[in-house]
């Protein structure tokens, strides 16, 4: 009977230690933008490319991207000088996380107004 309960016991603390996978795809994100902070020796291009992939491999993977990517990346085409790809990805990172609004809103104006 003792074992029964031991076996039963073991049997439901491990029932309960189920993990799920994150919501969201992060990929190299938090290596990306510690990098850029950190002033790496990535060129903005190189940048730009690792975010490109990063948001393809999501699409691959059918998962939605991390919050950020998009403003992370939208910040790095306006940095190289491309304006319209930076506005398109500030507003996608808008449109997937309307809580970001008033932030991206803020970013827009001051990456328009530089």
């Amino acid at each position: 009977m003792r074992k029964l309960l031991t076996a039963a016991a073991i049997a439901l603390a491990l029932s309960g230690c189920k993990t799920t996978e994150p919501l969201y795809y992060h990929g190299e994100y938090n290596t990306a933008v510690y990098s850029y902070f950190k002033g790496d020796d990535t060129t903005i291009d190189e940048q730009i490319a690792a975010m490109n992939q990063l948001i393809e491999l999501a699409s691959a993977e059918n998962r939605p991207v991390a919050p950020g990517v998009h403003a992370h990346l939208g910040m790095l085409y306006f940095e190289s000088g491309n304006a319209d790809l930076g506005r398109q990805h500030f507003l996608t990172e808008k449109s997937l996380f309307p809580e970001s609004s008033q932030y991206i809103d803020f970013m827009l104006k001051s990456a328009e107004g530089a």
